[in-house]
């Protein structure tokens, strides 16, 4: 019985983790982003999905480095200077990915949350 508390536990602190919101993450609208705006001209975009499913869709100019191996080549594309929006096809994923960016440095990441109305999400970077 008493494994069952601890593994409960251990799930619990886990979700926390993962829920806890990460200071220097933004999240922008979908209607906001926009590629070609100047505002974005700057942004390096971050595309955490594995190579397989980057290579299906992706946006043009993406770095594609997948979640695990982030936290190891992470300075091959990026500074910490840099302001990164990250895409990604599932939520922890992106949290994940900011967190990593974040403990490294970055003060200026974002995330884009939605999608255009009466646009399907066929392209897997569309949340």
């Amino acid at each position: 019985m008493t494994l069952i508390y601890i593994a409960a536990g251990i799930m619990t602190v886990w979700l926390l983790i993962q829920l806890w919101p990460v200071s220097s993450l933004t999240y922008v609208d979908m209607k906001e982003w926009d590629p070609s705006h100047d505002r974005w001209s700057n942004v390096k975009i971050l595309d955490v999905r594995d190579a397989s499913e980057y290579w299906e869709s992706h946006i043009s100019g993406a770095i594609n480095i997948s979640v695990g191996r982030l936290p190891i080549v992470w300075q091959k594309e990026l500074t910490c200077d840099d302001e990164v929006i990250i895409f990604s096809n599932n939520w922890l994923n992106r949290k994940k990915a900011a967190r990593i960016l974040a403990r490294r440095g970055f003060r200026k990441l974002y995330t884009v949350k939605g999608n255009r109305k009466g646009e399907s999400c066929e392209h897997k970077y569309c949340y």
